[in-house]
Formats: structure tokens, sequence, C-alpha cells
């Protein structure tokens, strides 16, 4: 199933949720190791999970999968509706397009396809509210729940704005670049240049072969964002949560405040807390042994609950 050595996962296959098919891998390292789930942000697809951060993850135990989201990637985009920019789509109460649910299941689509009764997951921004959600709706599939750059998983719309930085939102939102691989390129290193930690050096050579590798149009395609961020959560509140919780945040996070963190952790029964310092929206090669040793942690405290 592996490609080679330098293309350390499997072919890509599709899980199925109903009518949508959602692309996921599987890292080939370590594979016979705990199931962590990996899940991603807002219009990026699964590539924007660095493989080096796998590389220690399957290191430290874990079998590791990651997918991408409807709306993104190679899974499903569904047909355009009525939306518009992603930062309007905010300000309305309901989407139209799917529920937070229908996103929720589509993880256990893809646990189903993999085979696994149950896993750990781990979320980053957008995937970090959807593993809350996967944790509520589906507790008996849910190991442990780490969460990285995310805000509470029961709220959304207008509750969400005092969580969210809206001048760097608004940037984001005004990028516009053509639609084609340039473009996607293009648009890939300038959400790299906003989200990053202004206490560290922005390494341009990096962000540009990053784009290059993860390119895709999801970063500018705006329908499939406000259909994303329009997906409102009518279930249970986080507080319902019961499984072993990490919550990492970055202190530098230029998009979602670290107050987002604090609202998690504090809801959350026994939940954790972590800043990462020098870390801003995203998932730096400074903090990947910090990460992964406190998973392996949140891992560990799970097998003697």
């Amino acid at each position: 199933m592996s490609k080679s050595a330098t293309h350390p996962w499997t072919l890509v296959r599709f899980a199925e949720n109903g009518p949508i098919e959602l692309a996921y891998e599987r890292f080939t390292e370590g594979a016979d190791g705990e199931p962590l789930l990996l899940m991603t942000g807002l219009g990026v697809n699964r590539l924007w999970i660095p493989d080096g951060l796998c590389h220690l993850l399957a290191g430290a135990g874990f079998g590791v999968a990651r997918y991408d989201q409807r709306d993104g990637g190679e899974s499903t985009h569904l047909p355009p509706a009525r939306t518009g920019n992603p930062l309007f789509t905010l300000f309305r109460k309901r989407g139209e397009a799917y529920t937070a649910e229908d996103m929720a299941d589509d993880a256990i689509a893809v646990l189903d396809a993999l085979h696994w009764e149950s896993a750990h997951l781990l979320g980053v921004s957008l995937g970090g509210a959807i593993a809350q959600r996967v944790a509520l709706r589906h507790p008996g599939r849910v190991r442990t729940v780490t969460t990285m750059s995310a805000v509470p998983g029961d709220v959304a719309g207008l509750k969400s704005l005092r969580f969210i930085r809206m001048g760097t939102l608004a940037k984001l939102a005004r990028l516009k670049f053509p639609d084609t691989r340039e473009g996607a390129i293009a648009a890939g290193f300038e959400i790299s240049r906003l989200l990053a930690s202004p206490a560290r050096p922005f390494d341009e050579p990096a962000a540009w072969e990053a784009a290059e590798r993860t390119a895709d149009a999801g970063v500018h395609d705006q329908q499939a964002q406000s259909r994303q961020i329009g997906a409102q959560w009518r279930s249970g509140p986080i507080s319902d949560i019961r499984h072993p919780t990490l919550v990492l945040h970055g202190a530098d996070d230029p998009l979602i405040k670290p107050a987002a963190a604090t609202a998690i952790a504090s809801r959350i029964p026994g939940a954790r807390k972590l800043l990462l310092p020098e870390v801003g929206h995203e998932l730096p090669e400074p903090a990947w042994h910090t990460v992964t040793r406190e998973i392996q942690a949140l891992a560990g405290l799970a097998a003697h609950t």
C-alpha cells in the first residue's frame, strides 16, 4: 500500500457518509500503534499536517491517519449555495448546506473505513471544534481529545466572535488569487505569513515549499469555506465531554485568541490547557516534540482511567 520511502503515506482511499466521499490516508510508519485521527482546519487539505509531526507521533506509539473535511481537498465539494464572504457567514443564524453534526459523522465514517473501533483525536483549528463534537456525538468511538487553535465546539456564529481576531479574519477574507495552481500556491504562502507567530522569523523558502506541496484551491474557495463555517451545531454542550482532553493553543495566535483555549479547558471536566510559546495559528516544527509528548502523556492517562 505504501507509495515510496519518500512518500510515507498509503494510497488515498475514500470513506463514505451518505453521498459524501472523504479522502483519507494512513501513515505507513507505526501503522500498528494506537489509532490517532488527525483533523484539519478551514479550507485546507490534509497535506497541511506536516509529515515530520506524523513521524514523531508514529515514533511515540501512534498509528496515524488524516483526512480531508467535506468541501476540502479531495473530498466531496458541495454544489454552490447561497454563500458569500466567510466573514459574513458568522452573522447568520444557520448554514444552508449541512450541519456540524454532519461533519462530526464524517470523522466516524473515516474511522469505519479504517476499521478502527475508537481512536485518539487531534483536531487543529476547525478540526479542533469538530473533534469536540465527535466526542459529544459519538463518545464510544473516542479515546482522547486534543484540540489546537480551536474555539469551543458548541459555539458558532455571533457567539464565536469574541474568540476571533476580526482584523486577521478580514485580511484573510480579502485575499484574492486566480483559480489556478499558481494562485493556490500564492494564497497558501500568504496565509502562512498571516498566521505565523511574529515572535519567530518568517521562513519564506520553507513557506513557499509548503505552499507548493499543499497547493489546493480550498485556501481561496470562499464558497466552500462559508459552507464549513456555516455548519451549525445543535447538540449538547462541551461540558458533557468526559474524555481525557488536552487543549493546545499558540501563545501568539493571530487568528483565534488564547481565551478560546481557556474557555474550552474551563468547561470540559479535567481538561488541561497548554499555551505554546512562539506559535501562531500553525503547526511549526519547534512545537512538534511538545505536541507529541503531550498527546502521548494524554494517551497514557486514558489507559489508566
